[in-house]
């Protein structure tokens, strides 16, 4: 009898954690790793600017937080979020939007993919 009531206690513990803890060792961006994403996201010094769940270190105000981003139907207002318009708006920000503030970090595609593999686990 303790089993089954063990069983469903475990299954709910795990099913109710945050979404980002959740999904991160999914890779809900074809071919991209969302926990190399979320050791990315630090080394390219993201949080500087950003706010994003999950990641230690500076709450940055100067770029929109990014919590929720994967529910969000558009980046930065004006190009539809798509994990191949993240990838190409990690890489060059300016392509889209040459007046806006985020940096060209020079950030590779393969980096870029895993990026933005994190950055869907945020829902």
């Amino acid at each position: 009898m303790k089993s089954p009531l063990l069983a469903i206690a475990f299954f709910l513990f795990f099913s109710c954690q945050p979404p980002h803890e959740q999904t991160a060792t999914q890779a809900p961006v074809e071919g991209g790793s969302a926990l190399r994403g979320e050791q990315l996201i630090t080394r390219y010094g993201c949080p500087a600017c950003h706010s994003i769940p999950g990641i230690q270190g500076p709450k940055g105000v100067i770029g929109p937080p990014l919590d929720h981003i994967a529910q969000r139907t558009f980046i930065a207002g004006k190009v539809q979020n798509t994990p191949q318009n993240v990838i190409q708006w990690l890489q060059n920000p300016q392509s889209f939007d040459p007046a806006n503030a985020m940096p060209n970090l020079g950030i590779p595609e393969n980096d870029a993919r895993d990026i933005a593999a994190y950055l869907f686990t945020l829902r």
